[in-house]
C-alpha cells in the first residue's frame, strides 16, 4: 500500500526470494516509483533478472493476469478488506497471506502513567496522518483517569506541528489525496450529526487533515467500527476492565491492541481474551518491528509476517522417505 512503499514491498519480496521463489509484484497504484527503485537496486546488487518483475497496471489486469493465474501458487497482499475478500474469491486454491487493516483499539487503565500513555497514544494516532493499518483509532479510558487523559491527549493533539515532512519540526504531514480528506470529514461530520463531540480538529488545512479527537460516540459510528485510515482517536470510557475488553473485541477486525495497565492480572486477562493478533503491553496498538510475527485475525486477515514467519507462508513442506 502507499502508506510504507518500501518498507512494506521488503517484508514481501526479501522473504520470498530467501525461500527461493521467484516474485511479481504489484505495487500500490499512488506509489509505484520507489518499488521501481528497489527493483532497479536489486538488480544492481545482482539479483537475477528472472528472480523479480514489478508490474504496473490496473486492479482489473492484476486480478485477470495474476490472482487467476494458475502457475502463481502464493498471493501475499497488504490492504483493504474489500481488495483482500475480492483476491480470495478469485484466487482458487493458492496459498493466499492477507494483512486487511483494523481500528486498533488501545485500553488505559487506572493506576496507570497517563503521562506515557498520552505521548504513546498521540504518536500511536496521529502518526503519519493516521494512515497505518495499526493506527490508533479507539481508546478505552478508565472512568478514574478519563478527564485526566482527555485532556492532555486533546493538548497533545493540539501541539502538533503541522508542515512539510521533509521538514525535522514537522508532526504532521498531507494525507495521500483529495479523496481521503473528503471521507474523513465526511465521517467526522456523520459521528458529529450522531451525537458525538469534537474535542479538537475535525477540519483541514490545505490537504492536512487536523489530528482530531472525539468523544460521546458509540459503537455504530463509523469513526469506531470502520477503519478510519486518518488522524482520529474516539475516546470511550470504562469502570470495568473486561468489559473494556469486550467492547474492544467487538469489531469485525482483530489486527493489534494496546493496554496500559500497572495490574499484572488484567494485563494476562487482556493477553488471553484480546481477539487480535498481537497485544502490546504498556504501548500502543501501532508498535511494530520487523522481526516479530505480525498479522491480525477475524476480517485482519491471515498469515503472518517478519522473515521467520513470512518464509515459512512462502515455503511448503514436502514429506520424503528413503527406504533402502
Amino acid at each position: 500500500p502507499f502508506n510504507f512503499p518500501l518498507n512494506l514491498v521488503c517484508h514481501k519480496i526479501g522473504p520470498a526470494i530467501a525461500a527461493g521463489n521467484s516474485v511479481i509484484h504489484k505495487p500500490a497504484s499512488k506509489t509505484p516509483l520507489t518499488s521501481l527503485i528497489l527493483g532497479e537496486i536489486l538488480l544492481e546488487a545482482g539479483l537475477p533478472k528472472e528472480a523479480l518483475n514489478i508490474v504496473i497496471c490496473s486492479a482489473e489486469d492484476a486480478e485477470n493476469y495474476l490472482v487467476k493465474n494458475p502457475l502463481i501458487r502464493k498471493i501475499s497482499f497488504t490492504g483493504s478488506k474489500l481488495i483482500g475478500e475480492r483476491i480470495a474469491s478469485n484466487a482458487g486454491l493458492k496459498k493466499l497471506s492477507m494483512e486487511l487493516g483494523s481500528n486498533s483499539g488501545v485500553i488505559i487503565d487506572e493506576n496507570t502513567d497517563i503521562d506515557k500513555a498520552v505521548s504513546a497514544v498521540k504518536v500511536g494516532a496521529f502518526g503519519y496522518s493516521g494512515q497505518v493499518c495499526i493506527h490508533c483509532q479507539r481508546a478505552y479510558v478508565h472512568e478514574s483517569v478519563y478527564k485526566e487523559f482527555r485532556e492532555k491527549i486533546v493538548s497533545a493533539a493540539n501541539s502538533l506541528v503541522i508542515g512539510d515532512p521533509l521538514e525535522s519540526g514537522t508532526d504532521i504531514g498531507p494525507m495521500i489525496d483529495e479523496r481521503e480528506i473528503v471521507r474523513v470529514k465526511s465521517w467526522i461530520e456523520e459521528a458529529e450529526s450522531q451525537g458525538a463531540k469534537v474535542l479538537c480538529g475535525g477540519e483541514r488545512e490545505g490537504f492536512v487533515f487536523k489530528p482530531t479527537v472525539v468523544e460521546n460516540v458509540t459503537e455504530e459510528m463509523k469513526i469506531v467500527k470502520d477503519e478510519t485510515f486518518g488522524p482520529t482517536l474516539a475516546l470511550i470510557p470504562f469502570n470495568d476492565f473486561k468489559d473494556a475488553v469486550s467492547k474492544l473485541n467487538n469489531s469485525i477486525y482483530g489486527l493489534q491492541a494496546g493496554v496500559f495497565t500497572e495490574n499484572v492480572r488484567n494485563a494476562y486477562y487482556a493477553i488471553d481474551n484480546l481477539d487480535v493478533g498481537g497485544v502490546m503491553i504498556n504501548d500502543v496498538p501501532t508498535f511494530r518491528i520487523d522481526l516479530m510475527p505480525y498479522g491480525g485475525l477475524k476480517s485482519s486477515g491471515y498469515g503472518r509476517e517478519g522473515p521467520k514467519y513470512a518464509v515459512e507462508e512462502m515455503t511448503e513442506i514436502k514429506c520424503v522417505r528413503f527406504h533402502l
